[in-house]
């Protein structure tokens, strides 16, 4: 690289939403580091919209492969195909040995990324991971961003911030006829990971009827996954806006932007709601604000920290009655609403 080339760097993402807003503050890192790299992100189909949100990044490669796919003459030739851009680092963000195989075959010179799954050969700027220094996964991104040595847990991270497209932004509130004048709270009743994160559909039922009786109207968003959920939700309040599996991921992105505040679970749309600068009540389940903290300084965060969490289950483990699913069912419906009455318009 001559020295008055920018830095270009190969990132091979993360296969979950939530995950990729992350990385943003990776990318971010990166920026600050070296004002003006080139950053190209490696990652599924489905987030090149997503990251056409983050000023940031460069460009998109779309990884034509599905989680578990293996496929390793597909990846070998991908990397071959993007040998000609002469990057100067590559940082591998998943901890598999396929995901460095796209770096490896497009020799880059520098290929970062934590020791794992025997990379060796494939990475050569090989970084521990020590879970209890790097105890978010915010920081875990972050870190690789930084020089081997480097103090860690990182002084810094880096808040996501999406752009959000004011014109398409215009054109959804004109195809789903939405009403913008009262305040706006958005519910996100799903997450991918599994019901042990998922506060009961009756408190979000409950609360939405709470909200509108005060004035508020109630946005639902979610996959086609979350449809069964927010037909739940729109069951008990029927004056409820369900926009779920009707919208694209960029969509939710301009849609939220219009909410005064979100409710949901530790999910995927929580941090796309924090990187559009909502406020955010984040409801916590199996898992725990310690590790997926919303990445913003304007949010509430419900977790009873019960002595069984966090146990990172999709399902929750615990049969008895009294004990299944406390960490969800014991955060009230009274609680989260005064939480959505505190913030200020």
């Amino acid at each position: 690289m001559r020295s008055s080339e920018p830095r270009r760097l190969l990132v091979v993402g993360p296969s979950w939403v939530g995950d990729m807003v992350m990385a943003q503050s990776l990318f971010m890192t990166i920026q600050q580091r070296y004002p003006g790299a080139l950053i190209d992100v490696v990652a599924p189909k489905w987030s090149g919209d997503l990251l056409g949100r983050m000023p940031e990044v460069n460009d998109y490669i779309e990884m034509p492969l599905g989680q578990g796919q293996f496929e390793l003459g597909v990846r070998y030739r991908l990397g071959r195909a993007l040998q000609q851009r002469g990057y100067d680092q590559a940082i591998i963000i998943p901890r598999s040995w396929k995901s460095a195989v796209v770096p490896a075959a497009a020799r880059v010179p520098q290929r970062t990324g934590y020791r794992g799954e025997m990379r060796y050969g494939l990475l050569n700027d090989i970084r521990p991971l020590d879970k209890r220094v790097l105890t978010q996964t915010v920081q875990r991104y972050v870190a690789l961003g930084l020089a081997d040595g480097a103090p860690l847990p990182p002084a810094t991270i880096p808040q996501p911030h999406l752009k959000i497209d004011q014109v398409n932004q215009a054109v959804l509130v004109a195809r789903f006829a939405l009403d913008g004048d009262a305040p706006v709270v958005g519910f996100m009743p799903g997450a991918e990971y599994g019901p042990a994160k998922c506060w009961p559909i009756e408190y979000y039922g409950a609360l939405a009827s709470r909200l509108i009786a005060e004035g508020y109207r109630v946005w639902l968003f979610g996959s086609p996954k979350d449809r069964a959920s927010c037909r739940g939700i729109a069951e008990i309040a029927p004056q409820v806006i369900d926009l779920s599996g009707k919208t694209a991921l960029v969509d939710v992105v301009d849609l939220i932007a219009l909410c005064k505040l979100v409710v949901c679970n530790d999910s995927g749309l929580m941090h796309i709601a924090a990187a559009t600068g909502r406020h955010v009540v984040a409801l916590y389940g199996s898992s725990t604000p310690d590790y997926t903290p919303p990445l913003t300084s304007s949010a509430d965060v419900c977790y009873l920290g019960l002595a069984c969490g966090p146990c990172f289950e999709r399902e929750c483990p615990l049969k008895d009655p009294e004990e299944h699913l406390r960490c969800l069912y014991d955060i009230t419906v009274e609680s989260v609403f005064e939480h959505c009455r505190s913030v200020k318009w």
